[in-house]
């Protein structure tokens, strides 16, 4: 089996070009800020950024300056308000202006389903009576060709490059998740370039024995990146749990221009990498997002005879 084991920074340098479209995808749990990070230090530019949900992976990436554009449903710090770095952008211009293309959450989901299985569109209902069309021209409506019904249907959306977190995958980039899974796999088809970072790296033996799991196969994966605690401050379902107070911490930081460029400075550029940040955030951190254990139960898949 060929190895398709790279380092962030030599995944990033290679797959991530200034004026690219990147998707960080990652519902609640498997952000991969390390990714992120990464890019934020190689001093990216006008980057397209994708996401269902933006949250502070993208506010620190937009206050870094790397985004020319964002592409999104829902935006906002999850369970605490808004995000400050983004608003400057887009209200104030601050670091650069931000051009925004908004969706519902059903819309960016049926642009990933329609880019992965290469259709022209995706026809949906959840824009009847929405004022979103009035302010994206990309949303629009087509005569159903079974009746008189007119229907939304918003185009596929490939990006240049989707980076996904997940629990383990082996080294030729079949990889395996389980938990709050959002639209990762969606995102990995609908991509032309698949970057996979996880937390552990296990023998094709793991992976077939339990091929449920395993929802992004090698055959459309670029590069994979072993990361351990990657999605900090998101969590990895059965590896660590969502640090809660860094998403609070972050709205009082956010607010101010200057102490995000000094986190940045701190917590971005300051570190090497990612095993150097979580050395950074310190045993007392790692040992209170520890997730304890909740296994499931095992089933019998046969034998071949």
């Amino acid at each position: 089996m060929s190895t398709k084991l790279l380092s962030m920074r030599d995944a990033i340098a290679r797959y991530v070009f200034d004026g690219a479209s990147v998707a960080i995808e990652g519902f609640t749990a498997f952000i991969c800020f390390a990714a992120g990070h990464e890019i934020i230090r190689q001093r990216k530019r006008d980057l397209t950024l994708i996401r269902m949900t933006p949250d502070v992976i993208y506010d620190q990436m937009v206050a870094a300056g790397v985004a020319r554009k964002l592409v999104f449903s829902y935006l906002g710090n999850p369970g605490v308000g808004s995000l400050h770095c983004i608003r400057r952008a887009i209200e104030q211009g601050i670091p650069r202006p931000l051009e925004i293309e908004e969706y519902s959450h059903f819309g960016m989901i049926g642009r990933y389903v329609a880019g992965a299985a290469r259709l022209p569109f995706y026809p949906l209902h959840s824009y009847t009576g929405s004022d979103l069309p009035k302010v994206n021209p990309h949303i629009r409506f087509v005569q159903s060709p079974y009746g008189e019904e007119k229907v939304a249907v918003v185009p596929p959306l490939n990006p240049d490059v989707t980076i996904v977190h997940a629990q383990r995958a082996d080294i030729a980039g079949n990889t395996q998740l389980w938990g709050l899974l959002g639209v990762q796999k969606e995102a990995a088809f609908a991509a032309r370039q698949v970057i996979v970072v996880v937390e552990e790296i296990v023998d094709e033996a793991a992976i077939r024995s339990d091929p449920n799991r395993t929802l992004i196969p090698g055959l459309i994966v670029n590069a994979v990146v072993h990361e351990p605690f990657g999605a900090h401050p998101s969590y990895v379902q059965g590896y660590y749990d969502r640090d809660n107070p860094f998403y609070l911490k972050w709205d009082e930081i956010s607010r101010d221009g200057q102490r995000v460029s000094d986190w940045l400075d701190e917590w971005v550029y300051g570190v090497a990498d990612r095993a150097e940040y979580a050395r950074k955030l310190g045993a007392a951190t790692l040992q209170r997002l520890k997730p304890g254990e909740a296994w499931s139960q095992p089933v019998n898949y046969g034998a071949y005879r």
